[in-house]
């Protein structure tokens, strides 16, 4: 009995460090500095206009994901104040391969960097230009050209092309609606009355974003996936640019998704991103104000959680800081 008793914990014991468990590990990732270099190249590279140096830095932050957990990793991670053990379907779902979500990720990567420029660009006064693609049909066949920008509708801006969908869209076909639109640099405006086309009001064009400015902008970064590096590239972007140095010399870090308008949204993984950024010696955590809840609930010692729901917030936020100011925290 007692030999049947040991062979028993001893093949428990190798189960322990050998059986695969349906989990993953959550951990402080790598960060980055959107202002400097990555494999030897500038993450954010600019040319056409002077780029000027910063003392500071802003990082991206991630969250590591370790796979293939058996029982012994699962316990320990539980153990471990920095990790986070979680299903591996919340990470992976199961209708779709891990190669798939790979895919996913890193395409939700590069729209956010589409997304960063976008806003980084209007804020630096380059502004989105909604332009006439194709004329195809009534009311504004004849009216509108290839090439005309189209300002606003009813008086309202048009922003993007999804502002002038939303707007076309806010009311019934057959209203007469008023366009302003500019071509070869002259303002106008037009009365269109939009048709119903597929249940929806539409006015005969097909439009694209543009967004001229005279100089070239790359974001080079790899073996990085998801949406959550929106804004430091947009700040990152920002910093390049303008001659003002955006850091104070300080090292700041941050996260949070950015839309064409320069709205910042949640994201995940804000327990290990926060751990992540205090190793790097960031300052500053500039926290997207939908984790804020989450944020001062796993706050890290030393790393104040600046506020941030835009753009122009994140701005503020670093000129608190050059400032020697407290920016606007979470939890006000």
């Amino acid at each position: 009995m007692l030999l049947a008793g040991v062979v028993l914990a001893l093949l428990l014991w190798q189960a322990f460090f050998a059986v695969s468990v349906p989990y993953v590990a959550l951990g402080p990732g790598p960060t980055v500095n959107t202002l400097g270099q990555s494999d030897k190249h500038d993450v954010i590279s600019v040319t056409g206009v002077p780029s000027t140096p910063s003392k500071g830095q802003l990082r991206l932050v991630t969250v590591s994901v370790t796979t293939n957990l058996t029982l012994f990793d699962a316990v320990r991670g539980w153990l471990q104040h920095d990790y986070a053990v979680v299903p591996r379907e919340l990470i992976y779902p199961p209708n779709q391969t891990q190669q798939q979500t790979d895919q996913e990720n890193t395409q939700e990567f590069k729209d956010s960097q589409t997304s960063a420029e976008t806003a980084a660009l209007t804020e630096l006064g380059y502004p989105i230009q909604v332009t006439v693609k194709t004329v195809s049909a009534a009311p504004a066949k004849g009216v509108l050209k290839v090439g005309d920008v189209i300002t606003s509708v009813d008086g309202t801006n048009v922003t993007s092309t999804t502002s002038l969908t939303s707007l076309i869209r806010k009311k019934k076909a057959g209203v007469a609606r008023t366009f302003g639109y500019r071509r070869n640099g002259v303002d106008a405006t037009v009365s269109l009355t939009p048709r119903e086309q597929d249940g929806v009001p539409r006015i005969g064009v097909t439009v694209e974003q543009k967004q001229p400015h005279p100089f070239q902008l790359k974001i080079d970064l790899d073996q990085i996936g998801g949406p959550s590096a929106g804004l430091m590239f947009t700040l990152g972007i920002i910093d390049k640019v303008k001659s003002e140095d955006l850091t104070g010399g300080v090292i700041i870090a941050g996260t949070g998704t950015i839309d064409d308008d320069g709205n910042v949204g949640a994201i995940g993984g804000i327990p290990q991103k926060l751990v992540a950024a205090k190793r790097d010696g960031a300052k500053v955590f500039l926290t997207p104000a939908a984790n804020c809840a989450e944020a001062a609930a796993n706050s890290v010692p030393g790393l104040p959680l600046a506020k941030v729901a835009t753009v122009d917030d994140a701005l503020k936020a670093l000129a608190a800081v050059r400032a020697h100011r407290q920016p606007v925290l979470c939890g006000r």
